[in-house]
Formats: C-alpha cells, structure tokens, sequence
C-alpha cells in the first residue's frame, strides 16, 4: 500500500508526489549519502519504477540528488552561488571560501564574426583573442567559457598562467580595467560538447551567461559566453542601491 497522501496524489502527478517524498526522505542526510534503489523506492511508496525514475531524474536536474552510473544516486552537495559583478569568476568562488581553477581547452587569435566584431565594436574580420577554458570549482568542472578579447595580446597565455584571473591580468599586464558589465542570462539545455566538456548528461539544464565589459571610456573591453551547469550553478546579482 502507497505511503502517500491520497487526497494529494489525485491532486498531482504521481511522480511529483513521489519527489515530494524523497525530498522528505532527504531531510537530514550529508551530501553524498545514497538513497534506496529505484526498485526499493517502488516498493516502499506502491508506484511503479517509470514513476520512480521520472521523479529521480528531475530531482537530478534540480541539483538536488546526483547520480554516478553503477554506483547508485545520492545526496547532491549544496548549489556554488556565484556573485556577478565587476569581479571575475576566481575572486567570486575565493570570497565564497571555495578552490577555483581552470583548465585551458583553447587559446588563439582569430578574425572576428559578424557577430563578436558588433559586440566589440570592431569591423569583421579585424583581429580579437579567443580563450576558451573549462571553469572549475574544489576540482569539479562547473562552466564551459568562451571569452573574446579585442586584438592580440603578447605572451597572453604565460601572463594568465601566472595571474590566474583573467581581469586580473587584463588589468595588472595591458592596462584594460573594467569598469561595467553587463550579463545576460538564459537557459539552455546540454547538448553533446556540453556532456563531453562538463561531465553531465544530454539535455540536462543549463545557465547561459552572455557578459559584455567596457572600461571606463564606455569601450567593449570583452564578450564572454559562459554556460554553467544547472544542477550546480545558482546565480546572484548585486546592485546598490540607486544605482
């Protein structure tokens, strides 16, 4: 017999009922702890394992469970909150007291698209550097980013290597301070670069940041598309007051 409210499972979905539940069978479990079987899972609320596995999957793409194939589901560790404003991605994770790092898929000068040279305010064609580096926190990749930087900048991977933080280096080697940003935020949904980059499934969620910094004479210093995992990635805005 169903351990479930009746009068709330005529009232939803079985499987949202049944994630309510787990939800509650959560509850006061550390990160990392498994949880029953799918099969166990049925049994013990009378549902089948296609309502089972429906509530699983979505508890998954909430960030709330994680799954390691052959080894079972457990309890999902706490989202990273990650604060955008005029700080880079490794000063947000460091005041937050979490390990960032970085790893380098790409790095080189290309002619600008239609597209990037309008964001830059170049004409097409006209030079910018591209890098691209898988985003990690306390070891876990969190974010696939694309960054395009106006012309050629010397020695620009030896230079981030020692920096560590891209405006780090922009401002302490070539002078380029930003003074605002602006993001965009989206949603999209992992495809096959996604799965093989960050590690997660196909069609999982995730949170597309388009950034666009100007230094202080209003000039596009840097486009940057970032997508984060969504099962790991929440996202703050700060904006004082009267501003």
């Amino acid at each position: 017999m169903s351990n479930m409210p009746s009068d709330v499972a005529h009232a939803t979905p079985k499987y949202y009922v049944l994630k309510t539940e787990v939800l509650r069978l959560m509850a006061g479990l550390q990160p990392g702890t498994l949880i029953p079987t799918e099969r166990a899972l049925a049994e013990k609320y009378g549902t089948s394992r296609t309502t089972v596995r429906q509530a699983i999957s979505e508890l998954v793409a909430e960030g709330k469970l994680g799954r390691i194939q052959g080894h079972g589901t457990f309890v999902a560790p706490p989202k990273v909150t990650h604060v955008r404003q005029l700080t880079s991605f490794s000063d947000d994770a460091r005041t937050q007291g979490m390990r960032p790092d970085s790893t380098l898929v790409a790095l080189n000068v290309v002619g600008s698209d239609a597209e990037i040279a309008a964001r830059l305010g170049l004409d097409q064609g006209e030079p910018v550097t591209r890098l691209e580096r898988i985003r990690l926190i306390e070891g876990e990749p969190l974010a696939h980013e694309v960054a395009w930087l106006p012309g050629k900048l010397p020695r620009f991977k030896s230079n981030l290597a020692k920096a560590g933080s891209l405006y780090a280096v922009l401002a302490d080697v070539y002078g380029v301070h930003i003074a605002d940003v602006e993001d965009t935020v989206e949603t999209a949904l992992a495809g096959p670069a996604d799965v093989r980059l960050l590690g997660i499934e196909m069609g999982a969620p995730l949170l597309v940041v388009h950034r666009l910094a100007r230094d202080a004479a209003g000039a596009p210093v840097e486009w940057t598309r970032s997508a984060f995992r969504g099962d790991r990635f929440r996202f703050v805005s700060r904006v004082k007051a009267g501003s």
